[in-house]
């Protein structure tokens, strides 16, 4: 895993030296500790610059940027192929010759036979950026469900790139400046989905995009290059029985595990104690015969958050070296002062706090690589809300539309008025007056109170989500809403949020996150499978759990679904919330007149005393108004509440 950057000059003003592009680079050192490397191009109009986590070949011949034999190549690349061996066996056949056993040098000679066409061979997950001096063209690309991050700047005179935003800032060319379309996606969704971001001129590659950028004209050609629906795999389904699903997914399962310990530095699991989790250590275990190195994190003071005992019971069955780390809400001030720095655009997930404090255990305990758990609710809909949806939204929706859009109503001023059960209270109200019957997990703003909050309206969220049913419908008309709903999530929340998470929390620690539920082949699978293959009998994840059941105890595989633990709700409740409050109301966004502010002061106010649980929301304007701060405002200081951050603990 590492970090890149790189400028494309197109006029002579714009600025393309080694100093800029040594300054770009190096905002990225977390991403890349063990190597640094820059290179100018093109008669010193293109740069591309690479910071180095060494996974695979460690020696100094894995340095990047990264050429083929005769230099009219170059690449710099974050990520892991895990099918580079044998696609480097096939490349050696045709004659080209290799320095270094590295993927990245897969990549480069891969590009040599095939161009962008490339990205369909390969089989892991990847950002990378190829310099082709042959065609003076800009080469950038994306992997297929969106693991690796990359942002971009199109500006007059030159193109810029690099792994986060940070990077961007530091060339002369782009000044940073709130995108208020942007922000109006972001109070819905919790992030921003692609192509935007939250700064205005900084677009993102979306998950399985692959963009060309002339080095001649500036002309820019992007595309997606898959799909995640497969409607041939679905139709060979119908005809397999539930006990062939089963084994195929085992295997499957297995197989993605098993590239994923690719490294030759040591690695292990995050283990909650939940199914997924679990899961990949148990199918670990398997395949090596070292003891799986697990780590594990709780609240302290917080038993209904607690699952250690489910992940100890697990590291007791398959024998792991087994640690964990127990947070407080000292360990929550004392990771605030890096949020604004982490975060170059927000991201309204408090499982930040507890992924980062078992990130860092990992890291200080030798381990560099772990395998997570991401994707498996979202693919095989193991969230209650999933079921729910498919129970009661299509039944509303097929109501005459006065009486749906009255329904809507009714239920979101409960929610609104109440403070609880809000997301299906909004959700309701959204279908009552729209055709989707899902937006995507974890939406935060929506309906009569994002109305209220915003001072003037801005584009519609419902706008960003229909263009992906719409593809959807193209691509295999049969779907039904499971697996339109699983569509969805990988084409927003899935990369956008809680893999940006992932990159970026892990990337502070300098360690390398690995999907196995995310392999392309498997998620394919996944979307192809009937619905009764997923919910069954009251549960979701029907099939994973048949899949491993012979491998897990009974008490980790019928548990209930239990989410990363976080107690944000008291927290904000304590010293931390009016902390919040101040930073959120004294914010230099505050000073915008883009939200209203009293309607603010009422859900901090209405948390605090426990009469509705709105801490999703108050997270949400936290983190945006702490990135305001920081990034447009360039104040470092800790904005407007200058309360040390160790007072409210």
């Amino acid at each position: 895993m590492c970090g890149i950057s790189g400028i494309l000059g197109l006029t002579d003003a714009f600025a393309v030296d080694e100093s800029t592009a040594v300054r770009m680079r190096d905002t990225l050192v977390h991403r890349g500790p063990d190597a640094e490397g820059v290179e100018l191009l093109a008669g010193d109009r293109v740069a591309l610059a690479h910071r180095r986590l060494a996974i695979v070949d460690l020696s100094p011949a894995g340095r990047q940027p990264m050429s083929n034999e005769d230099g009219t190549l170059w690449i710099t690349y974050n990520g892991e192929i895990y099918n580079h061996a044998e696609l480097r066996a096939e490349l050696e056949a045709k004659g080209h010759r290799y320095r270094s056993r590295t993927d990245s040098e897969t990549i480069v000679h891969l590009y040599e036979e095939l161009g962008p066409d490339c990205v369909e061979r390969l089989d892991g997950m990847f950002a990378f950026a190829v310099w082709d001096g042959r065609r003076r063209e800009l080469f950038l690309a994306r992997d297929r469900v969106g693991v690796k991050p990359l942002s971009f700047a199109s500006l007059p005179g030159g193109f810029l790139f690099a792994s986060e935003p940070k990077a961007l800032l530091e060339h002369p060319a782009l000044a940073p400046d709130l995108d208020e379309q942007a922000l109006h996606h972001y109070l819905t969704f919790a992030f921003v989905p692609p192509p935007q971001s939250l700064f205005a001129g900084i677009e993102k590659l979306a998950p399985a995009e692959r963009m060309t950028v002339s080095a001649d004209d500036g002309s820019i050609a992007r595309e997606i290059y898959w799909d995640p629906l497969s409607p041939e795999l679905a139709q060979e389904m119908e005809g397999m029985s539930d006990a062939e699903m089963i084994d195929e997914l085992r295997e499957l399962l297995r197989g993605s595990i098993r590239k994923r310990m690719m490294s030759d530095v040591p690695y292990g699991v995050f283990l909650s104690g939940g199914l997924d989790s679990s899961t990949n250590v148990a199918l670990m275990s398997e395949l090596t015969p070292e003891p799986v190195r697990t780590y594990s994190t709780a609240p302290k003071s917080h038993a209904k958050y607690d699952e250690l005992r489910y992940a100890r019971t697990v590291a007791e069955r398959f024998h792991t070296d087994h640690h964990e780390v127990l947070i407080d809400d000292s360990d929550l001030a004392s990771f605030l002062p890096q949020l604004g720095e982490l975060q170059d655009e927000p991201l309204s997930d408090w499982t930040s706090i507890p992924q980062h404090f078992v990130t860092k255990l990992a890291r200080d305990s030798g381990t560099v690589v772990v395998q997570v758990g991401e994707g498996a609710d979202e693919i095989f809909h193991g969230y209650k809300g999933y079921a729910d949806h498919r129970r009661f939204v299509p039944p509303l929706q097929r109501l005459p539309e006065p009486v749906r859009r009255a329904l809507g109503r009714a239920a979101a001023a409960i929610t609104e008025r109440t403070g609880h059960g809000v997301r299906h209270g909004e959700a309701l109200y959204d279908a009552g007056h729209s055709r989707l019957p899902y937006w995507g997990g974890a939406i935060c703003f929506r309906g009569p109170l994002k109305d209220r909050i915003v001072s003037h309206p801005g584009p519609r969220a419902y706008d960003v989500v229909e263009r992906h049913w719409d593809a959807a419908a193209r691509r295999y008309p049969k779907a039904d809403l499971f697996q339109l709903m699983s569509y969805v999530e990988l084409k927003q929340r899935l990369s956008e949020l809680l893999l940006m998470r992932l990159d970026r929390i892990a990337m502070l620690s300098s360690v390398e996150g690995r999907e196995p539920f995310l392999d392309y082949r498997l998620v394919e699978f996944a979307l192809a499978l009937p619905a009764r293959m997923k919910h069954r009998d009251g549960q979701g994840k029907w099939i994973l759990r048949e899949a491993i059941r012979d491998a897990l105890p009974s008490e980790i595989l019928d548990r209930p679904k239990q989410g990363f633990g976080t107690p944000m709700v008291e927290w904000l409740r304590g010293p931390f919330g009016d902390q919040a409050h101040r930073r959120v109301s004294g914010s230099s966004l505050a000073e915008r007149g883009l939200l209203d502010y009293d309607v603010v002061d009422s859900l901090f106010a209405a948390h605090k005393l426990g009469k509705a649980d709105w801490s999703y929301q108050l997270w949400n304007l936290y983190n945006l108004s702490v990135w305001h701060d920081r990034w447009v405002a360039g104040i470092r200081d800790g904005g407007a509440d200058r309360t040390p951050a160790s007072t409210f603990s």
